[in-house]
């Protein structure tokens, strides 16, 4: 079955570096959701699609050339407090990210898949520099905790190149400032050293960790058992050690990885995938692509600390080197490109070379992606290839696709919109409410009426609720006295009074209890003026635009709390 590789480019950490002048808290959220977003893009990827390994190809952190090791002068004086304290941070921060959850996940279920592997050992411009900017004490910090950055690796009876080509474009620029120059040495030689030592060997090496993958799958030891010789402390001999290098080695189709893609002549166009300038439409043909489509290609230039391709003869270089180099992949644009340069020797009749999505929505790019790759070159024991087609050429041996990951910037967008929404809903609320809750207020008995005094303080209310328990002893005698003072006792069968605007009708019964007129006072009692003095009146009654005001303050932090929580949910629930 294929073997199936993800290639990831350009995650970037967003770091002070980022966004220099960001005032907290947006360069906090801005970090706590670009760090979400990469987490579940990179799970889900996991649990949907299964990659049996995972190449990163470059910049994993955005300032780590920045963050000084000590050993050498910041160079930029706003980072002078970032050191590699901070820079240990955030090597932990990528571990949470991407190799926590690739070393819990559960192995596949089919037996006949190989365990996946990842591997982010390519640096960037963003973490070493580029070219003759490259300090040696960072390149070595990042070395140590992610591996080197030349190497070679068998995934899928494919055999992927990594090149350190953010050292390697140090050869032939003026000498550093961050190294010293050595007598007899070439400028920057301390940089591109190591790299081109490595292209030098490239086909020993390339046999080599054949062989011992060959070796690895046939229950045998990686290397051959060495001859044991008791030597003489006085008289020690030199030998060379056995290599495991067949005498005539297979080839397993090679791809090349590198961060800074190759050289093109300016103005190649891209492609109909790229998202930031889709192909520009030929005026003369419209069904044929334009040959320069400066819109849609990638610009040929350079600046402090990058370089967007490659010099023409480290390209050429490179792919002569390598040799029987079929495909390329490579990161640092940020958006998608492909192209096939027809300028170097292949097997194919030229080098298709893929420039991957960054992964980042903080990168410039609506819809980050990633690429999925599927290897199948069947071979036998020896590393021959089982199908002529294959060893020929005729026929690829992988497979590409793009995988898009969602709009970020779309979705805060949908949030902008929806609260747009919900802000006018929320006041047209708290009109409704506001108004109605005062017409319910100035109502008597569960009814509007609209002569009711508004000024009627509250307190009254109490007033005659509480005296109605102090006078309830006397009420018997109330009749009998009020004939005294010629006051007729009025039926409890009679016609109710009618609400009427003429003398007074329409004010409600209870309003008859604060007529207080000297015969009514002497009639209550003083009963009803210690409940009077002893009442706590209630809190003044909002009206109008004051209940409208409350109203959408109570109603917007409810609708914000309950918002804000779900947020909290899925942003903390990852």
């Amino acid at each position: 079955m294929p073997h199936h590789v993800v290639l990831l480019a350009d995650p970037q950490l967003v770091d002070p570096h980022t966004y220099p002048g960001r005032p907290w808290p947006l360069s906090t959220l801005t970090v706590r959701h670009t760090d979400l977003y990469l987490r579940r893009a990179f799970s889900f990827l996991q649990q949907t699609l299964e990659p049996e390994t995972a190449f990163f190809l470059g910049d994993l952190f955005d300032g780590g050339r920045e963050w000084a090791t000590g050993k050498e002068k910041q160079a930029d004086l706003h980072f002078k407090d970032y050191d590699t304290r901070y820079w240990l941070k955030e090597y932990a921060r990528f571990g949470r990210i991407f190799l926590e959850r690739w070393a819990t996940r559960q192995p596949a279920d089919n037996p006949l898949r190989q365990r996946g592997k990842i591997i982010a050992s390519l640096p960037g411009n963003h973490d070493l520099g580029i070219g003759n900017g490259i300090p040696l004490s960072v390149r070595s910090r990042f070395e140590t905790f992610f591996g080197k950055g030349n190497r070679i690796d068998i995934v899928g009876n494919h055999t992927f190149v990594s090149i350190d080509s953010v050292s390697l474009s140090a050869k032939g620029q003026p000498q550093s400032d961050n190294t010293r120059h050595v007598p007899g040495q070439q400028p920057n030689q301390e940089i591109w050293e190591e790299a081109d030592d490595f292209l030098s060997h490239i086909s020993e090496r390339k046999a080599t960790t054949l062989s011992r993958e060959l070796r690895t799958r046939a229950g045998k030891l990686e290397n051959p058992l060495q001859n044991h010789t008791v030597l003489d402390i006085d008289d020690p001999v030199v030998r060379n050690v056995t290599q495991s290098i067949p005498s005539d080695p297979s080839e397993l189709p090679t791809i090349l990885l590198t961060h800074v893609p190759l050289y093109r002549s300016p103005g190649t166009p891209c492609g109909p995938l790229r998202e930031r300038w889709p192909p520009s439409t030929n005026q003369d043909d419209p069904a044929e692509p334009l040959a320069i489509d400066e819109r849609n290609a990638i610009s040929v230039t350079a600046g402090y600390q990058y370089q967007n391709v490659l010099q023409p003869d480290l390209s050429k270089e490179l792919i002569e080197k390598i040799g029987h180099v079929q495909h390329v992949f490579s990161g640092d644009d940020h958006d998608y490109c492909e192209i096939v340069h027809h300028g170097y020797t292949s097997k194919g009749g030229g080098v298709r070379e893929i420039t991957v999505k960054s992964m980042s929505w903080a990168m410039g790019v609506r819809k980050p992606g990633f690429l999925m790759v599927s290897l199948w070159n069947p071979i036998d024991e020896n590393g021959i290839s089982l199908s002529a087609s294959a060893s020929s050429g005729a026929n690829p041996t992988l497979k590409t696709h793009l995988c898009l990951l969602p709009d970020q910037l779309r979705i805060f967008i949908s949030y902008g919109l929806l609260l747009a929404l919900t802000l006018p809903i929320l006041v047209v609320r708290a009109f409704i409410c506001g108004y109605s809750d005062t017409r319910h207020r100035n109502s008597v008995n569960g009814r509007y009426s609209p002569f009711a005094n508004h000024e009627t303080s509250t307190s009254e209310y109490e007033v005659r609720d509480r005296a109605g328990s102090d006078t309830g002893t006397s009420s018997s005698n109330f009749s009998t006295e009020s004939y005294q003072y010629g006051l007729a006792a009025r039926s409890s069968a009679g016609r109710p009074r009618s609400a009427s605007p003429m003398n007074s009708y329409g004010i409600p019964e209870s309003r008859s209890f604060y007529t207080m007129t000297p015969a009514s006072k002497k009639i209550l009692g003083p009963s009803i003026h210690e409940a009077a003095k002893t009442a706590r009146p209630r809190p003044k009654v909002d009206k109008g635009m004051r209940a409208v005001w409350r109203e959408l303050k109570q109603s917007t932090m409810q609708v914000a709390s309950v918002g804000l929580l779900w947020y909290a949910w899925l942003a903390y629930t990852s």
